[in-house]
């Protein structure tokens, strides 16, 4: 092999430059403290190395961003410890450079002749914070969509620029396709172009001048290599260690924790998330310009934080002797003692905020449900993943009964998602609705005119109570039996997924139920059942509980076909408009149970 490296060496003059990086004295010998620096541009190789492999798999629309992150991350082998390399790396890498510049103010080591050096790498730990920043938005899911979106909003109250370069990133006034496009250019490409060149000069210009702080009392010196060298690959290597255990954390107590990093729900733009916050790092200045009133947010968002790179920038001069060297130190401990406080209040706030830990858990749920979607037999279909969420009455039904049912019905309790109603409720409770369980219930004497039923409504004392109360509830064992066959017959019409075995099962009883429903327990006064009858006023149950039903009903309750003009506060939500026909349908097929689980072979099949 030497003959191989002479050769090479003559043509390249590589053995200079490799005597040149590994046999340079250190002044004083090595320290761990030196490995900083050292560490900080490992992580940025990193950065590189995994970000370039990432962006070949990446495809930057609003319809195939997520998308593709997703397959990535699911469907590609490895994919997963790509992302997280990436993505943790980047969440580590300002406690690094933190870290990093604490050691350089400590050692004084931005002291002649070593300003300049000091100032770029200033500078590159901006670049390195806007890197992390334009690399959120990327995934295009909730979280990094709205986190950037609160970024932008603080960029846009820079005066004179502040606007401008506002509407240059999100590519015009509306987030979308162009935001995209202008921040892949802005991470991928432009940020790391300048990164180079400012991270070159800085690694130069250290090496030029060597370490600081030990000049005026050298008593040794050694060469980079090999004891150097050491200390930084054990760093690297601690490094990695941290990064891989940050993408195993979850899967180490949980088997069936998704591996890599947290990839939320797709961006909905239509739809605020609650939990919007910036990443950790920029979550003191987040709680910071919290302090301030909204016609002073500039003073916290620009003018401070200015002041505060103005001061590290003047440090060189300010630190020349000893007194400002410590005054340094000093300041440089306050701001980290300052960003620590605002960070812990905002995390604790948010932990006792029963608002954002509902929205952080309901996006979470989100984020699994279109996950299990996207891995369904249909697939994602070409407008993106975002509609497979659109159209999943497991997630949409909840969000649409919560605002337009649940200021008079329930859901288990509840608005359908979770959360305990202030309103008094002034209908029935809706969970498990036409359900052989349900219907028991309503024809319970104990129950008809309870909350839960009829209670809460005009029909309190009307003629369905009364016949509960008095002719079932006087009801011989013989009566009672029947009635439960009644109860099968009835509830089979609904057609429910989750009693299809039991409809099944008990087909005999069913037929038997609808012939009692009308010759022995006198459904019939009433109620039209299988025969059209126009002279009965209650609601026809031919049907009763079919999705087919129910969405006629919900679109108009005072059809004749059910309530007429006895209809109470029921709004007509198809008549009126107040709700679209596929609004209704994702209701009724959340209120059914009828979504698609896994197993399923297509989910087009639940209707």
């Amino acid at each position: 092999m030497n003959p191989l490296f002479s050769w090479i060496d003559s043509r390249t003059g590589i053995g200079a430059v490799g005597k040149k990086l590994f046999y340079q004295n250190i002044p004083g010998g090595p320290r761990w403290r030196y490995a900083w620096g050292s560490v900080v541009a490992f992580a940025i190789a990193i950065q590189f190395i995994t970000g370039l492999t990432l962006w070949m798999s990446y495809s930057p629309s609003v319809q195939t961003a997520w998308e593709s992150v997703n397959h990535l991350q699911n469907d590609v082998a490895g994919g997963w410890l790509l992302r997280g390399l990436h993505h943790y790396c980047a969440q580590i890498l300002p406690i690094l450079l933190a870290l990093h510049l604490m050691q350089i103010v400590i050692d004084a080591a931005y002291r002649a002749p070593r300003e300049v050096n000091f100032w770029f790498g200033l500078l590159s730990m901006q670049v390195v914070l806007l890197m992390a920043l334009t690399g959120y938005q990327l995934p295009w899911d909730q979280k990094g969509f709205w986190a950037t979106k609160v970024a932008m909003n603080i960029l846009g109250i820079v005066p004179v620029l502040g606007k401008p370069l506002q509407t240059v990133l999100i590519g015009g006034s509306d987030y979308g396709q162009l935001t995209l496009t202008h921040f892949l250019a802005v991470h991928a490409g432009l940020l790391p172009a300048i990164l180079v060149v400012l991270v070159g000069i800085h690694v130069y210009l250290s090496r030029r001048n060597g370490p600081a702080g030990t000049e005026s009392k050298i008593t040794r010196s050694s060469p980079y290599w090999p004891d150097q060298l050491f200390r930084n690959a054990v760093v690297c290597l601690a490094l990695v260690g941290t990064l891989l255990y940050l993408i195993f954390r979850h899967h180490l107590s949980d088997p069936q924790a998704a591996l890599g990093a947290e990839l939320t729900a797709p961006a909905d733009p239509s739809e605020p998330y609650a939990a919007a916050r910036p990443e950790w790092y920029f979550l003191f200045l987040y709680q910071f310009l919290k302090l301030f009133p909204s016609s002073m947010e500039i003073v916290g968002a620009i003018v401070i934080p200015g002041l505060v790179m103005g001061i590290f920038f003047l440090m060189p001069f300010t630190g020349k002797s000893k007194t400002g060297a410590k005054m340094n130190i000093g300041f440089l401990g306050c701001l980290f003692v300052g960003i620590g406080l605002l960070t812990y209040s905002a995390l604790s706030h948010d932990a006792h905020d029963p608002d954002y830990q509902f929205a952080v858990k309901a996006a979470t749920q989100e984020s699994e449900r279109v996950k299990e979607l996207a891995a369904s037999p249909a697939g994602i279909p070409p407008g993106g993943a975002l509609n497979l969420l659109r159209n999943d009455p497991l997630t949409q039904g909840p969000k649409l009964f919560s605002k337009n049912c649940a200021s008079c019905h329930r859901f288990q309790g509840g608005d359908g998602m979770g959360r305990k109603v202030k309103d008094e409720v002034s209908a029935s409770e809706l969970s498990g609705f036409a359900s052989r369980e349900w219907i028991a219930g309503l024809l319970d004497t104990n129950l008809v005119a309870s909350p839960r039923y009829f209670g809460a409504t005009k029909f309190a004392t009307g003629k369905m109570v009364k016949f509960v109360k008095t002719h079932v509830g006087a009801y011989n064992a013989e009566q009672k039996e029947q009635l439960q066959k009644v109860i099968a017959a009835l509830s089979a019409e609904a057609g429910l997924k989750s009693q299809a075995n039991l409809d099944k099962d008990q087909a005999p009883i069913i037929e038997e139920g609808r012939t009692l429903f009308s010759e022995a327990i006198n459904c019939s006064k009433c109620h039209a059942f299988r025969v059209k009858d126009p002279d009965l006023d209650a609601p026809d149950l031919t049907g009763y509980g079919s999705r087919d039903w129910m969405i006629r009903f919900i679109k108009n309750p005072a059809h004749e076909s059910f309530y007429g003009e006895h209809n109470g506060r029921m709004p007509q939500f198809g008549e009126k408009q107040i709700l679209s026909d596929e609004s209704i349908g994702l209701v009724v097929d959340w209120l059914r149970g009828e979504w698609y689980q896994p197993g399923q072979t297509n989910m087009a099949a639940l209707h």
